[in-house]
């Protein structure tokens, strides 16, 4: 009988640490003092995958310092297998700084220019064939910005074997020309089977009608008004979860952490969107994005209440 893959799920792209503030609806001019956790895209979905039972590898790099220990110490604690997370011998772990103003205004000071070791990550850092036989593989438009990882995200969802999932992942301050992202990302977006993405997202990216003719299935969050799923020539509205929101931030990782799990799972895509309005409102209501990412007993728990 032949043997399940090491991995379940890759997620590669952006990691750092997220210095969060102790004290609310304060401006970061004002801030004295914070919480670090592990943050990003790929550090957040790889601890919310990895919380849901599914097998997971993050695919990025930090800093050869104190903060990449502090990344890999916490993701070795959650169980997401760290061997390819590389560390960079130049650039450092990039911080990135916010402000919390619930219900609906978190402002972010990204620390990455003029690059970071996520955006440095190229094909020798990890097993190419690995992650190309895991069930599922999440790339992001931000791994786009830069080479050599624009490349390297672009091969990798090339030779994925399984269900590639692309967030949008749309920050226009990572770009050094924020008007390359529509033509670099639906590059990418032709490769995937699975797009994710807020309404600003996708119509950064081109809107519903492009992206369709490019990807077989589209997800179109709404925050606490759910999602809409397009995929197989349906459309699927799928009602959210009405919660007090303290941090918006981690929700939308949480989200794409749902839709993975169910996707290794074979649950389907409708399913898996439902979930995700779950665990998006789960740490919608807490500081922390990444330490927040539910279990399924925390899924089930929001969904009784």
């Amino acid at each position: 009988m032949s043997q399940p893959p090491v991995i379940e799920a890759a997620v590669i792209g952006r990691v750092g640490i997220d210095l969060y503030p102790n004290e609310l609806r304060t401006p970061l001019r004002e801030i004295r003092s914070y919480t670090r956790y592990v943050g990003g895209f790929a550090g957040n979905v790889s601890t919310g995958l990895a919380r849901l039972g599914v097998r997971t590898a993050i695919v990025s790099r930090v800093g050869d310092d104190g903060h990449g220990l502090f990344v890999r110490d916490f993701l070795d604690r959650e169980g997401v297998d760290t061997r390819f997370l590389a560390v960079d011998e130049y650039w450092l772990t990039p911080p990135t700084f916010c402000e919390i103003w619930p219900p609906d205004h978190f402002p972010i000071t990204f620390y990455r220019r003029p690059t970071a070791p996520d955006w440095q990550l190229q094909p020798h850092d990890f097993d190419a064939d690995e992650v190309a036989a895991s069930r599922v593989l999440f790339a992001t438009g931000t791994g786009l910005a830069q080479s050599p990882s624009r490349e390297t995200t672009r091969d990798a969802l090339a030779a994925h074997g399984g269900t590639t999932v692309l967030d949008l992942d749309w920050r226009p301050t990572l770009w050094n020309d924020a008007g390359a992202y529509r033509e670099a990302v639906q590059d990418a977006v032709a490769l995937a089977d699975v797009v994710i993405g807020n309404a600003d997202e996708v119509a950064a990216a081109g809107g519903v009608d492009e992206l369709l003719a490019l990807v077989p299935s589209l997800i179109l969050k709404r925050g606490e008004h759910g999602a809409v799923l397009y995929s197989d020539g349906e459309v699927v509205d799928v009602p959210g979860l009405p919660v007090d929101v303290v941090n918006g931030l981690g929700a939308g990782d949480a989200f794409a952490a749902a839709v993975g799990y169910a996707i290794v799972r074979d649950l389907g895509l409708r399913e898996g969107v439902r979930l995700a309005n779950v665990a998006g409102a789960h740490v919608a209501q807490q500081v922390p994005c990444s330490e927040a990412m539910p279990t399924l007993d925390d899924l089930a728990q929001v969904e009784v209440q």
